[in-house]
């Protein structure tokens, strides 16, 4: 095969994909970042009924953002949403642990904590919307089990506690994904280094704190990456069981962003709040590979 052949070979393979990549994936981000500079709504039209084509306003937009109390709101949710990594990647990997051993039990109950991770998150935020209720299945069998002594909690429809209510079905459908990501890592520790250790007499816990732990690290950084960039951009659990309330303490920039481009038509807005979604989402990107800069 001559010199020319081999270089050209693996792009000719690539070529499908790389189409579906520039015309779904980069064009659409370019064109949206270049939106965020100009002024354009679908609700815009002329005296002859066309469609108001895009107008360069420069940082306008930005500026706009600069004072819209509602965006704070969103943006100051989307990071309080980051609290739920850390608890989600800490019991993702415990129960990794807990069921790293090959058993019956273990097989099913990894099979029962990823069923919410293949089921669509539409339908996750339905049934627990329905759960939550304040007449819900979930205050039911709390009233059932105090005999009546515990009030109704307002789950979803409470300011302070509504968001909080969000988190933890983000933590039960996401645990078991994670969870078989610490698994298999948890798998590829050579088990050598397990039996050695308690041969010395190191206990369980220390040996998963002293060997398992550190030898996961990759695994960690992978997975606390994806969770931190999936909370920073929430939203079909939002959409589906607050729609952004109650009082928006619930709004996230996702949510904003959504309502702004698809409800209000104001593109050129919501475009200019993705961009500053996507840099803070780079920024957290940038302050995690500095956290876990070692793996």
């Amino acid at each position: 095969m001559r010199k020319s052949e081999k270089f050209w070979t693996p792009w000719l393979f690539l070529l499908p994909a790389l189409i579906i990549l520039i015309t779904f994936t980069v064009y659409p981000i370019l064109c949206g970042s270049a939106l965020a500079f100009f002024k354009f709504s679908l609700l815009s039209y002329d005296a002859s009924g066309s469609l108001i084509p895009p107008k360069y306003i420069g940082l306008e937009n930005f500026y706009r953002l600069c004072h819209d109390k509602y965006f704070h709101i969103a943006l100051k949710n989307s990071l309080l949403y980051v609290l739920i990594v850390p608890v989600l990647q800490l019991a993702s990997v415990i129960l990794a642990r807990l069921l790293k051993d090959e058993t019956g039990f273990s097989a099913l109950a990894r099979a029962a904590l990823y069923i919410p991770v293949i089921t669509s998150s539409v339908i996750v935020g339905i049934v627990w919307k329905w759960l939550l209720k304040t007449d819900g299945f979930v205050n039911q069998i709390l009233s059932f089990l105090s005999a009546g002594t515990v009030k109704p909690i307002p789950w979803l429809t409470d300011a302070d506690l509504a968001i909080f209510s969000v988190m933890l079905v983000t933590l039960w459908q996401g645990v078991g994904y994670y969870l078989i990501l610490y698994l298999a890592g948890l798998q590829a520790v050579p088990k050598e280094l397990e039996e050695h250790a308690a041969l010395e007499g190191a206990s369980p816990l220390q040996i998963f704190l002293k060997i398992e732990l550190p030898l996961i690290k990759p695994t960690a950084a992978v997975c606390s990456l994806l969770s931190l960039i999936s909370a920073l951009k929430v939203f079909t659990e939002i959409y589906i069981m607050t729609g952004g309330g109650p009082r928006s303490s619930t709004l996230t920039a996702s949510y904003y962003i959504y309502t702004t481009a698809f409800e209000s038509f104001d593109m050129g807005y919501a475009a200019a709040m993705a961009l500053v979604l996507a840099a803070v989402i780079g920024i957290a990107s940038l302050g995690h590979r500095l956290v876990f800069k070692s793996e």
